[in-house]
């Protein structure tokens, strides 16, 4: 029977790095994987995801260079080549992730770990005691209870298709359903988007989105709205929803991307104390700490922001307060800046419009609206949207949105900016690059309208 400081269930972003940091710190510890390292994001997520964002945006290249004088004979996508030469990369990051944890220290078993009480935990014939446990097991795809749910995908395994679809059906709303709309049209595919409620993103700023729609739609996205799929069958003619119109859809795919749930399952969370929201998230207090003392969670399962880098930062403080003598594992979680790699881009920092009206706060609205630069000479009709929201009392930017190309390069360096506590009166000072996209932000000066 072994024994460690830290036993790590979970090699994804947040596991990893808790792991790296406390082995750095001379404790013990021990991380269990029972199916990819990297997680999500390194697998089933960020990277893969965004590869086929890059590989879907050449053919409106192709065609763009046209303006610029290329002449582009007729050109073919071979879908195996972007599939596997994605796989291939995957392979070299999980070995990357492999290497960090022996260098660091850590051991590494492959298996599912299941929590037998407070201080150990098994993992295939081999039982480990340990002062404390991490658990770091992401989330899962959601798959509704459907007739016919069978025939679905969900985003695990919407990267690796035998063939590339001739039509495809995306289910959901949120950033990963909007996501691979996009890629799909992009390839070619017939795409469908179809969504139960009201609005995509909900979250997200309503101008931006609605911009981001009407770009949709002109690349080739049939979005169906307040559309309610009831079940699937399959035919000899493709795949038949049972839906909510009278207008027949039959596809050949389709990828269910309607949230993800909490991967906890067989983890043995019944033999502790730790409780669980109605979602089935971990609950944490204080430094990630669950209601079992000597068990701690962070990362995607226990409900906060679904970001990898907010996994990072919580994986790297719990390992600072519990080895490194930080008097805390806090995380600052205001500002957090991040982009759905739609096409185009939407990047987003702080608050919507919507929630500053909701909030009653009087506030500054500056947008500017055009077409990039690039596609004076292409001919594209593509809008870009620049959107600041500042506080009239105070002057400090309350929101920052934009639907741009490239929108997370350049919301990077203005989050830095914000989180400093820029003010509006810093943007006006601010020499803009000329010409670029990203000087608009510096360049408002009158405001579009005044809201609260």
């Amino acid at each position: 029977m072994s024994r460690y400081d830290l036993v790590v269930i979970g090699a994804g972003s947040g596991g990893v790095r808790a792991a790296r940091m406390a082995a750095s710190f001379g404790a013990k510890v021990c991380v269990l994987e029972d199916r990819y390292l990297g997680g999500t994001c390194v697998n089933v997520g960020c990277v893969p995801k965004k590869l086929y964002v890059f590989g879907s945006g050449f053919q409106e290249s192709l065609v763009d260079a046209r303006g610029y004088g290329w002449q582009t004979t007729e050109t073919a996508f071979d879908w195996p080549t972007l599939r596997d030469n994605k796989t291939r990369e995957i392979s070299r990051l999980n070995g990357i992730y492999d290497q960090l944890l022996e260098n660091s220290g850590a051991e590494l078993i492959t298996g599912r770990g299941r929590i037998l009480n407070a201080h150990q935990v098994a993992v295939n014939d081999q039982v480990l005691d340990t002062d404390r446990i991490l658990i770091a097991t992401g989330g899962w795809p959601r798959m509704p209870d459907m007739p016919g749910i069978e025939h679905a995908k969900s985003s695990n395994e919407i990267f690796d298709l035998d063939t590339l679809p001739k039509r495809i059906v995306v289910v959901g709303g949120g950033y990963i359903a909007v996501e691979f709309a996009g890629i799909f049209a992009g390839l070619g595919v017939q795409t469908t988007l179809s969504y139960r409620g009201p609005n995509l993103l909900k979250e997200f700023d309503r101008e931006i989105v609605e911009t981001l729609i009407a770009e949709m739609q002109t690349k080739g996205v049939e979005v169906r709205l307040n559309h309610r799929l009831y079940g699937i069958e399959k035919t000899d003619a493709g795949l038949v929803f049972d839906h909510s119109d009278d207008d027949a859809l039959v596809t050949d795919e389709v990828l269910m991307a309607v949230g993800r749930v909490p991967n906890t399952f067989g983890l043995g969370l019944e033999n502790t104390e730790v409780q669980t929201r109605e979602d089935g998230t971990l609950v944490v207090g204080e430094n990630f700490q669950t209601d079992e003392p000597s068990i701690y969670a962070v990362g995607d399962v226990t409900g906060t922001v679904a970001l990898t880098p907010v996994a990072l930062a919580e994986g790297m403080a719990l390992s600072k307060y519990l080895f490194g003598k930080a008097p805390s594992a806090s995380v600052d979680y205001d500002h957090l800046p991040t982009t759905i790699f739609s096409q185009p881009n939407v990047g987003t920092l702080g608050l919507s419009e919507e929630a500053v009206i909701e909030a009653g706060i009087r506030a500054r609205v500056y947008v500017s609206r055009f077409r990039p630069m690039k596609h004076t000479l292409s001919g594209r009709s593509e809008q870009s949207v620049f959107k600041l929201i500042v506080e009239d009392a105070t002057d400090r930017i309350l929101g920052l949105h934009l639907l741009s190309p490239d929108a997370g390069e350049m919301l990077q360096g203005f989050a830095v900016a914000v989180k400093a506590g820029a003010t509006k009166a810093v943007f006006d000072a601010t020499i803009g690059i000329h010409p670029t996209a990203a000087e608009e932000f510096v360049t408002m000066r009158e405001p579009t309208r005044v809201i609260g």
